[in-house]
């Protein structure tokens, strides 16, 4: 299967319409365009209107974008019959007397959108609070929960809904709905389908969502992880956050990482320092993958977490400066070319180091179906923050996880032709492609800048994805269950078509894949399990001649406990021989 899957990327003929403005059409491409070795950008918009800071695939085939509410009049205008605005000061300023400077603005413009990408047509939303570097994660009925953000938007939840009908918006809970307020805040599903909501600017606790009572916990590790607060260098904002198999917390903040009870408030195990002296948090901004996690039997699958990327303290001071100061002008220092990848379920766990092809920081790490992992976007030189990166990193890179040798595990794929840096997002969608928006590196709309504000969206279209390997795919027909979902323990039938005969079932995976709250570089939330294939059954009595397929059966057995696999909504994709199908959705419960 490791073998296999380093074949890896592909192109699908894309079958996105124009847009509904038809300011741009997307991209056709052919199997002869198609560079096999590494992938295809594709401009899908290019302009949304808004800049994608925020993105979440949702259930029904919507992607949730959103930047943030008080930056100025967006690009994207409400329809007549929908009219909203918002009142506020720019920055999140105090409302301010007549004869202040920052008057208030009346702001009618949409902030948030609702993206079909099967149509490429977009729908915009209404939100009221500030969601400025703010987190999120999906509930068990598939709906969004938006946590935090800046100004009025700090302590605020917001929710919406996977809703069909395309007549959705946002809700916004109490502005009081979490305890203390979270700007730079992550948020990871638990086994119970509650929310837990860690850290931010000067937020050294967690709390839970919905609430169990009115309490905030104290967690000293957040505190002992900020380098230079005062300065605006924390370097433990967004922590990394990982629910492994035993139902407790991994919690990764600056270089330094704990393994939490979060019932509890009792530190576990402090596992050791990731050696090199890089920071990986926000504004520092590597990023961090909890690895596939695979079923062999009814034991907990172990658990391995990569992290990339990052810079060196003072990087951010450094980058920060003002350049018309003579004497304290602006450097932006080298990222880091490290990752550190960790077996958290070893007795003794220790890092094992690996170097990226290129310096990254601010990169997104998403897991692709095949259980490889896709570095995008990014910088070589600075950090997160307004204007304080360079030299943007075009190239994405290709993690092949099954491959023993670390140093042929990293390729690098087909560049893109837009940089993205501070402010940019990326998601995997069910159909295999990688959706790349965003990228807010002055603030502001700010057009004119060396790296303008960015308002576009494109498609990196992986090798597995090639018509070439058609032959191989898999196409899934129906998920078949006495529950009607996913259950713990159960077994449960995959019916797909295949052009080819085979009765290997070891050329086969099942894997269920959480859609991430992508922020920032970190998205929150990913989790891919690898299912226990029980049997195989090519029904030979079932090819169809009218599309030269045979019809066959897999029956995988549901993971072992909603401790792996918390329960919800996830995208189910069968591979064969390194080449996914599209994903179907399921619940699991």
């Amino acid at each position: 299967m490791a073998l296999l899957s380093s074949i890896f990327f592909i192109i699908l003929s894309l079958f996105v319409s124009s847009s509904s403005n038809n300011e741009t059409a997307a991209e056709t491409i052919s199997a002869a365009a198609f560079d096999r070795r590494g992938g295809k950008w594709v401009l899908l918009q290019k302009s949304i209107g808004v800049s994608a800071m925020h993105m979440q695939v949702l259930k029904n085939n919507r992607v949730i974008i959103f930047d943030r509410t008080n930056v100025g009049p967006s690009n994207l205008t409400f329809p007549s019959d929908k009219k909203f605005c918002l009142n506020y000061t720019i920055h999140g300023r105090p409302a301010a007397k007549p004869h202040a400077r920052e008057p208030i603005t009346t702001d009618c413009t949409a902030h948030s959108l609702s993206y079909d990408f099967a149509s490429n047509t977009l729908r915009p939303l209404i939100v009221h609070s500030d969601t400025w570097c703010s987190s999120g994660a999906v509930d068990p009925t598939g709906t969004l929960v938006q946590t935090g953000g800046f100004g009025n938007g700090t302590r605020t939840v917001r929710t919406i809904p996977p809703c069909e009908d395309d007549k959705c918006d946002w809700l916004e809970l109490d502005q009081h709905s979490l305890m203390q307020k979270r700007w730079y805040a992550s948020s990871q599903i638990l086994p119970d389908g509650r929310a837990v909501v860690v850290g931010g600017r000067k937020a050294f606790t967690y709390e839970f969502f919905p609430r169990t009572n009115d309490v905030s916990h104290y967690l000293k590790f957040l505190w002992e992880t900020a380098d230079t607060p005062d300065k605006g260098e924390e370097n433990n904002l967004y922590p990394f956050l990982h629910l492994l198999p035993d139902g407790n917390l991994f919690l990764f903040a600056n270089n330094r990482s704990v393994l939490l009870d979060f019932d509890h408030t009792r530190v576990i195990k402090e596992f050791p320092v990731m050696p090199g002296g890089v920071k990986r948090n926000y504004p520092s901004s590597g990023s961090s993958v909890l690895l596939p996690l695979k079923i062999n039997g009814s034991g907990l699958p172990e658990a391995e977490v990569l992290i990339c990327g990052g810079a060196e303290l003072g990087s951010y001071i450094f980058a920060n400066r003002n350049n018309s100061d003579k004497d304290n002008m602006k450097v932006f220092k080298g990222a880091s070319t490290s990752c550190g990848r960790i077996k958290l379920t070893d007795p003794d766990p220790k890092w094992a180091m690996e170097t990226l092809p290129m310096p990254r920081v601010m990169s997104d790490m998403l897991l692709l179906p095949t259980g490889d992992v896709i570095i995008i976007n990014g910088a070589s030189n600075g950090t997160a923050g307004w204007e304080c990166a360079t030299n943007p990193v075009l190239n994405p890179v290709l993690y092949k996880t099954y491959e023993r040798k670390p140093e042929a595990r990293f390729s690098v794929l087909n560049p893109s032709t837009i940089p993205r840096m501070y402010h940019s997002s990326a998601v995997l969608l069910p159909d295999g492609r990688i959706l790349v928006g965003g990228s807010n590196p002055h603030e502001r709309y700010n057009f004119r800048q060396e790296f303008p504000t960015e308002l576009s969206l494109e498609a990196y279209v992986p090798a597995y994805l090639d018509p070439k390997f058609n032959s191989l795919r898999p196409t899934i027909l129906s998920v078949e269950s006495r529950t009607k979902a996913v259950s713990y323990g159960l077994d449960f039938g995959v019916k797909f078509q295949l052009d080819l005969h085979t009765k290997d079932a070891s050329e086969f995976s099942v894997a269920l894949v959480t859609p991430s709250f992508t922020t920032h570089s970190y998205a929150m939330n990913q989790r891919m399990v690898v299912l226990e294939i029980v049997r195989f059954k090519p029904l030979y009595s079932r090819y169809r001649k009218s599309t030269d397929k045979y019809d066959c059966l897999i029956v995988a057995r549901g993971p072992p406990k909603n401790t792996v696999a918390p329960p919800g909504y996830y995208t189910l994709f069968l591979v064969h021989s390194g080449i996914p199908s599209h994903a179907t959705w399921v619940k699991v419960q």
